[in-house]
């Protein structure tokens, strides 16, 4: 859990902040852009860097002031009026201030651009600064909520990730347990009997906690190993119900350098044996086939039903956790393009199906 959380906080470090470095060169781009543009359409360099050099910290502070302030006090808390009131009040004390530093400090005619030569305010004035310092803030504006969003977006996926993980993590310790629960069990009604296959189970069963608890820790798992498990598994089976039980497994195609979720199919291999052998008196045979066709593996097992069920019983009840957990796994570590699980009653047999791709 701690590793899940510690990946997971690595990751949301790893979402990039906007820095005082990535204000510096957008506005000293933006700056140079703005004052080749509009040298090149006055043809009077000098005269655009004049007016930009006055003009950009009218920008800087109006946009930093409108998402920064207007926008996280009123935007984000609905106060929709507040925010356009204040808004339009800072873009007409913009207009006074950059028109009087303007005539001032650069030049009486303050609008070379416009339609007319003015020494004073005027109503098509205001309206061209107006629109053009707004345009400024909305794009401005665009950025800042496409870089948060984008923030937030990861940080949610990664969330999500994390809580899929912790998830699957749960339901993959639930199996472990209940098979050392079974399999104790076993052990138990064996010692009452003082029978000479204990030593071989407590040695089997040592092997398999080696593995439950050093190698199913990844999220994908070799597929010789999964099936090494279950054959221990299988011979533990095997010494308990001797020749009562015939397993018959089969495994076609190339297993190496394959990987599937750990333990995944030894939840349809303990309800076999929970199902078919456990409530079946006499001899009992389970059929288990592994086949390998490119990157996939076609899973089957079969068991007889027991007496008075049904595979709509059996299936809710698949190794004491539920199919529900079976599910759940197959649906957090694959897509859905990746695996099928088809379960079915035929010919008074409980019969698992599994197609899923190999990693």
């Amino acid at each position: 859990m701690s590793k899940i959380l510690q990946k997971f906080n690595a990751n949301s470090s790893k979402v990039k902040e906007i820095t005082l470095r990535h204000h510096f060169i957008f506005w000293t781009l933006y700056f140079i852009f703005n004052t080749l543009r509009w040298g090149s359409y006055f043809d009077d360099y000098i005269y655009s860097l004049k007016t930009n050099l006055i003009g950009f910290p009218i920008h800087m502070t109006l946009c930093y002031l409108n998402i920064y302030v207007f926008m996280p006090k009123f935007i984000f808390k609905r106060k929709y009026l507040t925010y356009v009131i204040l808004l339009i009040l800072s873009l007409f004390i913009m207009l006074l201030a950059k028109f009087n530093l303007t005539y001032y400090l650069v030049s009486e005619n303050v609008w070379p651009e416009g339609t007319e030569v003015i020494s004073k305010l005027t109503f098509n004035y205001s309206v061209d600064m107006m629109i053009g310092e707004l345009y400024v803030i909305t794009f401005v504006t665009a950025i800042k909520v496409t870089m948060d969003w984008l923030k937030e977006h990861r940080r949610v996926a990664d969330l999500e990730k994390a809580k899929l993980e912790t998830e699957l993590l749960f339901l993959r310790t639930q199996v472990s347990p209940h098979f050392f629960f079974n399999t104790l069990n076993n052990i138990y009604s064996l010692s009452l009997e003082c029978s000479k296959k204990t030593p071989k189970v407590i040695l089997k069963l040592s092997d398999l906690m080696r593995y439950f608890l050093y190698e199913t820790k990844k999220n994908k798992q070799s597929l010789e190993k999964e099936i090494l498990c279950i054959q221990n598994y299988l011979d533990i089976e095997k010494i308990r119900f001797d020749e009562n039980l015939e397993v018959d497994m089969s495994i076609s195609g190339d297993i190496k350098n394959k990987k599937i979720a750990p333990l995944l199919l030894l939840s349809f291999i303990e309800n076999a044996f929970k199902h078919g052998a456990n409530k079946n008196i006499g001899k009992i045979k389970i059929t288990i086939d592994f086949t390998i066709d490119q990157d996939f593996l076609y899973f089957t097992i079969s068991n007889p039903l027991p007496a008075k069920t049904n595979y709509k019983k059996q299936s809710k009840e698949i190794g004491g956790i539920g199919l529900e957990n079976v599910k759940k796994r197959l649906a957090l570590g694959y897509k859905k393009d990746e695996y099928n699980l088809n379960i079915e009653e035929k010919n008074n047999l409980f019969i698992v199906a599994l197609k899923i791709k190999l990693k």
